[in-house]
């Protein structure tokens, strides 16, 4: 079960990451290199030097889930980053294209209607 949604925030690691890394790893990677709590709810997203396999790593309030994704051809595109940042921001959107495949470099989001009625 996919029990990500919009709400949650989405922080991809930008360095290759060691997958036979498990849950003590990879809190230890957000913890020593980003910086970061890895029980804050943030999910965060660790792809492999050949972009073959991706981790996401989320604390849902009580416990770590850990999600995983092996590809048997092709690999997963990231999007464009400057070499100094230790992690990217995405949406979940932009995760959602990344896990299925599809480019997310030259997408334009195209304006939506937002109410701006404030909810009594």
């Amino acid at each position: 079960m996919f029990g990500l949604t919009t709400t949650h925030t989405f922080h991809l690691y930008s360095k290759p990451t060691d997958m036979r890394k498990g849950f003590n790893g990879l809190c230890g990677v957000i913890q020593n290199h980003l910086s970061r709590s890895p029980t804050n709810g943030s999910v965060y997203i660790f792809i492999n030097k050949t972009r073959d396999k991706v981790k996401l790593l989320h604390w849902s309030g009580s416990s770590f889930m850990l999600y995983y994704k092996r590809l048997e051809s092709g690999t997963f595109e990231i999007p464009y980053y400057d070499a100094e940042v230790e992690s990217i921001s995405l949406s979940y959107s932009q995760l959602v294209l990344l896990i299925d495949g599809i480019s997310i470099t030259n997408i334009n989001k195209r304006k939506r209607y937002k109410s701006l009625a404030k909810n009594a």
